[in-house]
């Protein structure tokens, strides 16, 4: 098996030993020195903390040393904010390399002073000092749908974290952090960059990845925790933890979570509090005394590995938290974590209880034709309808292909499927095709840990080497398919030798898990009653079998409505919800299949139960003809429709739910039906009119959409709404507005009113004025927003 290499594992040694202790805050310790612009080289980098290695390093030295005579195991580099995108505002966009290099050759220089026995210092003999090169967001949000936001690739973002990680290890930093982060997909770009630098630097070190959490316990973007650790835990890094956001106490819940799960040491860098404006400046509340009371807490209950402070933590902070530590050692970690996947937001067992875990087959272009129809016309709003219909019918995960005959462009059709999927649906997606690029893409824009849907030895090892190679880059499961050079694989033995042979190249080879193989032993229909496939679905059954307990750990999937292909529709959900059943009882872990056509086993009619097991076991030669004549003779049963949660309401109803469910479609003819007059492509020249539909929007306006919207906000901010939701609703919002506003007598510059915004560029500040622009210009404000060259200088807080 593949294990990653290390050409300084300093860090995880001393880690093995004790709890470590990182240091405290670097922004609001730099403040507190009432630096000038001069400090900061002048007025063009006035606030650039980072900047301050170059121009005025005493100050960042100060900070260092602060915390070194306390007795810190490990110090940070100046470097938060140090990659290209941030470094853009002040013009030193391609200084990148050597502002990194530098401050983490200062923290070198220091570290190393601070290791050796020194008498003034008053340290232990033996008493190593490590340097963490710090890499903070980019400022940039890939999962979301902003054109300001979002606007930066994968691979963009990958080679910015590349870049910035080559100066940090230049510099001779331990351990590269990443740390304050607040989309996932950034993450697992900036973990993919960092490999990429130890492949071109030839130096391998720890990472340790700390992503930040609102009071709710989710990431900016709706990430929870679950999902965090199952989307990073795979992708090749050493630590996991928090840092930033709040205090301890809104951390005791994630971080018990992380402790009890994760198979990983843990980190905790919080706040010394949630800050206070107290004012104009942010003021953290939390004393030094409360703040070690709680990490020794989480250390001791919760079984953390590495604590250390964040904003607004002093030297105090730490010197309390030491002294209470003293050399504790490192707990232990749990060896296996169940196997999940992941959509942006939460987290799923990949072994549902009870079985099997039910993967959506509609979002498939080669079985749907609905789907395909859509993709054809680029209508993602209702393929997004598809996915959310499944999902309501009980699928935990959605299959997704995007292949069509008539398109050649499979790479954009699938990257645009996912990126709208991933916000939209809080379920897993399964990535279904048979090219390469299309499920890099796919990998690449799905924030969440995806299963690939599949691969094989038809043609030999050379694709299914790529396809576990891109698996294990970007902590995929996979779908494996009992199929070699000679073809699928019919007997349960063949089954069970070809997958043996895939588990040796994916296990063994590439480094993958036995959990993250999933086979697919094959059915076959029998509906032809060809007598090469009377047996088949036995085989499948028992080929099932043995694969489970020849392979430990391994899963099991199948696409069960092959089973029954060819068959009339009606025909068909009995037989395949019968399949089901007894596959589960052989071991199947997964199933594809549209949940809406499957039945309980005990709720199929003991007729429709006899005639499907006949077919199925093969009990006798006239099963398939009795099945078939059975079903000629009943009607078929019209699937009832959903019901429409809407069917009922109002059309002031229906917009205020459409807005607050994020549902686009029909919004135009809701406000059309309330509105006195009809529009005609003339226009209405009775003025009175004109003025009766004028005041009618208004009211809709402030009666109807502006009370959903508000209904949205206090519901996100009670933790009831993640964000994209928020987001999705504001652009209900906008297509509800720019119909009403056809009704609304124009006055030239006239809006709902002018907001100025400013805060600080680059920080995670930043991100949050954004979003407020984006909601605000939404609802027909006027949005001005101030460079960071007015609005001035950086802090730390969230």
């Amino acid at each position: 098996m593949t294990e990653r290499k290390y050409t300084n594992r300093k860090y995880l040694d001393a880690l093995e030993q004790k709890v470590l202790v990182f240091d405290g805050a670097m922004g609001t310790s730099l403040q507190v020195q009432n630096l000038t612009a001069e400090h900061f080289g002048g007025e063009q980098y006035n606030g650039c903390n980072d900047y301050l290695v170059i121009s005025y390093p005493e100050a960042v030295e100060k900070v260092h040393r602060s915390f070194l005579e306390v007795g810190v195991d490990v110090i940070e580099t100046n470097t938060f904010r140090s990659n290209r995108i941030t470094m853009k505002e002040y013009g030193l966009q391609d200084r990148v390399v050597e502002l990194n290099e530098t401050a983490a050759r200062l923290a070198r220089r220091l570290a190393d002073e601070y290791s050796t026995p020194i008498t003034n210092h008053q340290l232990p003999v033996s008493h190593p000092r490590f340097v963490a090169g710090s890499i903070g967001p980019s400022g940039k949000l890939p999962s979301a749908n902003d054109p300001d936001l979002s606007n930066v690739s994968f691979d963009e973002l990958a080679d910015v974290f590349r870049e910035q990680a080559i100066g940090l290890i230049r510099g001779g930093v331990d351990l590269l952090l990443i740390e304050t982060s607040q989309d996932i997909l950034e993450v697992k770009a900036a973990i993919t960059g960092i490999h990429k630098a130890f492949d071109e630097t030839q130096v391998y070190l720890p990472i340790q990845t700390q992503v930040t959490l609102d009071t709710t316990g989710r990431m900016l973007l709706g990430t929870d925790v679950n999902a965090a650790l199952a989307i990073l835990e795979g992708m090749g890094i050493d630590v996991i933890g928090l840092n930033c956001s709040t205090g301890p106490e809104h951390m005791r819940e994630p971080i018990r979570i992380l402790g009890e799960n994760s198979t990983l040491p843990v980190s905790c860098i919080p706040n010394a509090g949630l800050p206070l404006n107290v004012d104009g400046q942010a003021v953290y509340p939390l004393e030094p005394e409360p703040f070690a009371n709680d990490l020794y807490e989480f250390v001791t209950k919760y079984n953390i590995s590495i604590v250390g402070g964040c904003c607004g933590t002093t030297p105090e902070h730490l010197k309390l938290l030491i002294d209470k530590l003293g050399t504790r050692p490192h707990p232990e970690r749990p060896h296996q974590a169940d196997p999940k996947l992941a959509s942006a937001m939460s987290a799923i067992s990949m072994r549902q209880n009870p079985p099997p875990t039910l993967i959506g087959e509609r979002c498939n272009a080669q079985g749907s034709r609905k789907f395909k129809r859509l993709l054809l016309e680029e209508d993602y709003d209702s393929i997004l309808e598809i996915a959310r219909e499944q999902v309501e019918y009980g699928a935990h995960a959605l299959d997704i292909s995007c292949a069509v005959t008539e398109r050649p462009d499979e790479v954009e059709l699938m990257r645009k499927v996912v990126k709208k999927l991933e916000m939209g649906v809080d379920v897993p997606l399964v990535v279904d095709t048979t090219e390469l690029d299309v499920l890099e893409i796919a990998l690449k824009t799905a924030p969440g840990r995806c299963l690939i849907n599949s691969t094989h030895l038809e043609a030999g090892r050379t694709k299914a080497d790529k396809v576990f190679k891109l698996a294990k880059e970007h902590n995929a499961a996979v779908i494996v398919l009992t199929i070699d050079e000679g073809g699928m694989a019919k007997t349960r033995e063949k089954k069970l030798e070809v997958a043996k042979r895939i588990y040796d190249i994916a296990v063994n080879d590439h480094g993958l898990k036995p959990q993250d193989l999933v086979y697919d032993a094959l059915t076959f229909t029998l509906a032809t009653g060809d007598e090469e496939f009377v047996n088949s679905a036995i085989e499948t059954i028992e080929g099932i079998r043995l694969i489970k307990q020849n392979l430990p750990g391994v899963m099991a999937s199948l696409g069960v409505s092959n089973l029954s292909f060819g068959l009339a529709p009606h025909a068909r959900p009995a037989l395949n919800s019968v399949m089901l059943y007894h596959c589960m009882q052989a071991g199947l872990d997964m199933a594809i299949v549209n949940p809406a056509h499957i039945t309980a086993y005990p709720d199929i009619p003991p007729e429709e139960k006899e005639l499907a097991e006949d077919l199925i076991f093969n009990k006798r030669p006239d099963a398939l003809q009795r099945y078939i004549e059975y079903y000629e003779t009943v009607t078929p049963t019209e699937q009832a429709a959903a019901s429409n949660p809407t069917e009922s309401m109002t059309a002031e109803q229906r917009l205020h739910w459409k807005i607050l469910h994020r549902h686009k479609d029909g919004v135009e003819a809701d406000i059309d039906s309330l509105i006195p007059y009809p529009l005609t492509p003339e226009g209405i020249e009775d003025r009175g009119k004109r003025e009766e539909n004028h005041l009618k929007a208004v009211t809709i306006l402030n009666t109807v959409l502006l009370p959903a919207m508000k209904e949205v906000g206090d519901k996100f901010g009670a933790g009831e709404l993640i964000l994209p939701f928020v987001l999705q609703s504001a652009e209900v919002m906008k297509k509800t507005v720019a119909h009403l506003e056809n009704y609304l007598e124009k006055v030239e510059g006239v809006t709902k009113g002018t907001v100025v915004i400013a805060t600080v560029y680059g920080d995670v500040h930043d991100i949050g004025k954004n979003l407020v622009k984006t909601i605000l210009a939404n609802n027909g404000y006027t949005v001005i927003d101030l460079p960071v060259t007015i609005s001035g200088g950086e802090d730390e807080a969230v």
